[in-house]
């Protein structure tokens, strides 16, 4: 299995989430939802529901983006904890949540699935923040 440039992205994701970039291997992506700092890596690889399935290589590259996007986005947002999880119960395409969770948030100390409706990002939000995760990646 190797990288495409005709990738898939499951229509669910791209109708929760907003581009933010390319990695390696990933597309970096933010959900739609000022709730919480959530974000998603997405294996640009078709047809890949499990972390298993993907070559050896692959899993290097997945784990080390992993490590460095959720160590940059806990320090940035001063997280209390960083929820990291590949579930797929709704969404079978392979694709790992990072959510910054506070004390303080909204779902604490529960999950953040269904409990409250999405709080959609203004367009100028999703262009800073985007901008600064984009910048701080980067750095």
């Amino acid at each position: 299995m190797g990288q495409s440039s005709e990738f898939s992205l499951d229509l669910r994701l791209e109708k929760q989430s907003l581009f933010v970039c390319k990695l390696e291997l990933c597309e970096l992506r933010m959900i739609n939802d000022q709730n919480y700092p959530w974000f998603i890596l997405v294996p640009r690889l078709n047809n890949v529901r499990e972390i298993y399935e993907l070559s050896e290589f692959s899993r290097g590259v997945l784990e080390r983006e992993i490590f460095c996007i959720s160590k940059a986005l806990a320090g940035h947002f001063n997280a209390f904890k960083t929820n990291i999880a590949a579930l797929g119960n709704l969404v079978a395409q392979l694709h790992i949540h990072i959510i910054i969770r506070y004390e303080t948030d909204k779902s604490w100390p529960e999950p953040v699935w269904g409990k409250f409706p999405a709080a959609p990002y203004s367009r100028a939000q999703v262009q800073e923040r985007v901008e600064t995760v984009r910048k701080l990646i980067n750095s």
